[in-house]
């Protein structure tokens, strides 16, 4: 009984949030990087590796947005908006529950791994 409980209350809080949820979330990363938007991205994408599918890469007219999915579905986890400025980019990302402890560090630990240029 007690583990049903468990379960459904991790349900809940997995919930589907949309990306327009995600975006007004807090920004759990937000920093400045050397490369071009599309340099950062196809590095985050590389970073993530095999462990989930590949985001979703949306060009955007001042530089490029990544929707990951999270690992057991296609709903969303975080987006990643990576903007151009003159001497390369600026990234912030947002996670579903962020403000959540045991949420996996896949993502975080793919953004930061991808600033320097």
């Amino acid at each position: 009984m007690k583990l049903a409980v468990v379960i459904l209350a991790l349900a809940t809080l997995a919930g589907c949030a949309t990306v327009e949820d995600i975006e007004h979330s807090p920004a759990t990363l937000s920093v400045i990087s050397g490369k071009k938007p599309d340099q950062y991205a196809d590095c985050f994408i590389d970073k993530l590796g095999d462990s989930r599918q590949p985001p979703m890469k949306e060009a955007r007219n001042d530089g490029v947005r990544l929707i990951v999915a999270q690992k057991l579905s296609d709903a969303p986890a975080a987006i990643v908006d990576i903007d151009e400025r003159s001497s390369g980019s600026s990234i912030k990302v947002h996670e579903h529950l962020n403000n959540l402890p045991i949420r996996g560090g896949v993502v975080q630990k793919a953004a930061e791994a991808c600033i320097s240029g």
